[in-house]
């Protein structure tokens, strides 16, 4: 394939974050402690591999809560919904558990407050993505989705005086940098988050696979090609200068993309579990990569909590859960 081959560098951090590790966990728990069936409104996050290990758990996963019966227990995705579906689902009478990431309902509650507050919002994301649907249904009326500098230019506000923006958590720091920057060209009196609205994970994720780009000659980014931030660490490699491909595993990787390259970088997306990674330094090391070094950028250690309706249920069930996870939150 490629007798060049001479190092994999594995970037550091990659794969699983905390919300995406809280998302998995509550749906394991839940099929512990809840009667079944369970079922898990689209996919919990965005890897095939995931929702299949889960599936073969016993969760039943589902695009829409009409497929979901009356009284049944039903999980939300770690993308968040909008509050459309929480009626739904309260009005259905539905048992729901939370998975949304802590991280995205900060983005939720900063719609609502800009909303209450009379402001236009630029909402910076991919209007298709679960995580954008969900944040738009906070304030439909009020929220206006854009992705690129560019389109900044194109609509109109009906008081330039008054505009907020937010962003999706899983996009590249440095597109959103530049989309923020056209912003506030426009609109000088714009207010934003305190904070940046970009979870921890994706940056230290794009953070580490920008150093290993100037590092490899080609970069390997394993994830769903549904997932926005494993398409970002492809863009951003590709940015740095280096080949990038997106693949779900090792089945995906083509001879000619590793022609001529002496080192290959790995990483993972936030979704993607660490195995895949496993598979694919093994599929390397079989073709000539005898050395596998890390290049580790940040240490983390951010935690979340389980949702409060999943400890209930349990307590009501005589499961309570195990306090090490029950008790987790952020450092």
């Amino acid at each position: 394939m490629a007798p060049e081959l001479k190092e994999i560098v594995l970037a550091g951090p990659r794969g699983f974050c905390a919300g995406v590790d809280r998302a998995i966990d509550i749906v394991e728990l839940a099929l512990q402690v809840c009667r079944p069936p369970v079922y898990v409104r689209k996919e919990i996050v965005h890897n095939r591999h995931v929702v299949e290990a889960l599936r073969a758990k016993g969760a039943i996963f589902v695009d829409e809560l009409d497929e979901v019966p009356d009284d049944a227990t039903v999980i939300f995705s770690a993308h968040g919904v909008s509050p459309a579906v929480r009626d739904q689902a309260r009005r259905r009478g539905l048992r729901v558990i939370d998975a949304t990431c802590p991280l995205v309902t900060k983005v939720h509650l900063e719609a609502i407050r800009y909303a209450r507050e009379g402001y236009t919002i630029i909402l910076v994301g991919h209007e298709d993505h679960d995580e954008v649907i969900g944040t738009t249904g906070e304030a439909p009326e009020k929220i206006l989705v854009v992705s690129t500098p560019e389109e900044v230019e194109r609509f109109e506000v009906s008081d330039p005086e008054k505009v907020a923006y937010i962003t999706q958590t899983t996009l590249s720091v440095d597109d959103t940098r530049d989309v923020i920057e056209a912003l506030r060209r426009r609109f000088p009196r714009i207010v934003g988050p305190s904070k940046d609205d970009i979870c921890y994970a994706t940056q230290n994720r794009q953070a580490a696979v920008k150093t290993v780009a100037g590092a490899v000659d080609v970069v390997l980014v394993i994830g769903a090609a549904n997932s926005s931030n494993a398409n970002r660490l492809r863009e951003v490699s590709e940015a740095a200068g280096t080949r990038a491909y997106l693949i779900n595993d090792i089945r995906e990787i083509k001879a000619e993309w590793l022609e001529g390259a002496a080192r290959v970088g790995i990483t993972a997306g936030a979704s993607t579990p660490e195995f895949l990674v496993h598979e694919a330094v093994q599929a390397l090391r079989r073709i000539g990569a005898a050395d596998v070094r890390e290049v580790h950028v940040v240490d983390e250690n951010v935690r979340f909590g389980l949702p409060r309706e999943l400890e209930e249920i349990a307590g009501q069930a005589g499961h309570p859960l195990p306090s090490t996870v029950a008790a987790a939150q952020p450092d």
